[in-house]
């Protein structure tokens, strides 16, 4: 259990591990508050081999607070396209204004003021204080939930906000002075390649092999005890790549809900047949010529499913489209316009060399 393991005893080995094994990150090179905040923006839900050429190029357009702050919202969400969670970048730029106006554009180093900060919550404001000022604030993530409760064999639920308080509160008292910001990411290093969530951790090589209770009873995979989430509702959606020439469609989805303010490809709800994508496209006021139906695909949010299937309908050139939609060619759609990766299996269609083999002229 938590409350009766002496955390004390695993501060040395942890770090002496550390020391021969932390992976080289564009981020832990030069840990500037800026660079801190972004990337650990960045690792929420998403992995680190993923996150290391986004990060790479955000820093290098929006290299500080008052860059972000100021770049428009297009530019800002093409700079994050394929990371997800959108969101995370508008609260990313929120927060760099309050930080221009609140703080005269100098990342606040005091860990409840970086809490106050729009979309930093416990563990990003632990992180930020930790490594990039030094302060003892802990910084407790799912990995640090799932080592410490295998290393405790604490059978808590890690989902109560509680225990992750009691958490945060035993590990500041233990946090050695003047290495904060190294034990965090100790820990969190130990989490991300050792003591791994998905199959057999990996403890012949953990630097507490010999006092893990979970490990000494061989119950290393029945931590941590989380309750079970309700399963992801399922939405039905027919994507509709309507092609006008190199031209593509493309249209804005509402400036509030999920992927709000990003662009896609039009769409129907449920699965029509070819017959059906043919009259939608025709209602919107295009004249299709070719239709070629695409192979199904399906993204996962969090909440959420989306099974897709689609078809790429050719049409006549034109230059009237319906209001809130618009056509671009394939450059100005990587240059300019944002598009989800849950569109990634369709996005072939904006090559000009789209096989035609399988297209069929539509019906008079």
């Amino acid at each position: 259990m938590l409350d009766t393991f002496d955390l004390k005893i695993c501060i040395e080995p942890l770090l002496a591990w550390f020391a021969g094994h932390a992976r080289v990150l564009p981020w832990r090179s030069d840990p500037t508050p800026y660079k801190v905040w972004v990337s650990e923006i960045m690792l929420q839900q998403t992995r680190v081999e993923a996150v290391k050429p986004y990060f790479e190029r955000f820093v290098r357009e929006l290299p500080d607070i008052a860059a972000l702050s100021v770049c428009p919202e297009d530019r800002l969400l093409k700079l994050w396209e394929g990371l997800g969670y959108y969101n995370r970048v508008r609260n990313l730029q929120a927060a760099a204004r309050q930080i221009m106006t609140e703080h005269g554009g100098a990342m606040p180093s005091d860990f409840e003021a970086l809490r106050k900060l729009k979309g930093i919550g416990s563990y990003t404001a632990g992180a930020i204080a930790s490594i990039a000022f030094g302060q003892k604030a802990a910084a407790v993530d799912g990995n640090v939930l799932r080592v410490l409760t295998r290393l405790t064999e604490d059978p808590t639920d890690i989902t109560k906000l509680d225990f992750r308080q009691k958490m945060e509160d035993m590990l500041t008292e233990v946090m050695p002075e003047g290495r904060c910001g190294e034990f965090n990411q100790a820990l969190m290093e130990l989490g991300a390649t050792v003591c791994v969530p998905n199959g057999d951790p990996q403890c012949g090589i953990c630097p507490w092999v010999n006092i893990c209770l979970a490990h000494q009873n061989g119950k290393e995979n029945e931590y941590p005890i989380k309750a079970r989430k309700k399963p992801r509702r399922i939405e039905e959606k027919t994507i509709l790549l309507i092609r006008d020439g190199e031209r593509m469609v493309l249209r804005k989805r509402p400036e509030k809900g999920l992927l709000a303010g990003l662009y896609e490809f039009p769409s129907e709800k449920g699965f029509l047949t070819e017959a059906e994508a043919v009259k939608a496209v025709e209602k919107l006021g295009f004249a299709p010529l070719r239709v070629q139906q695409l192979p199904e695909a399906k993204h996962i949010f969090t909440h959420v499913e989306w099974h897709m299937k689609g078809f790429l309908v050719r049409v006549a050139e034109t230059e009237a489209v319906p209001k809130g939609m618009l056509l671009a060619n394939r450059e100005e759609t990587e240059r300019k316009y944002p598009i989800p990766s849950a569109y990634a299996s369709f996005k072939y269609a904006l090559e000009t060399n789209v096989d035609t083999k399988t297209q069929r002229r539509t019906k008079s």
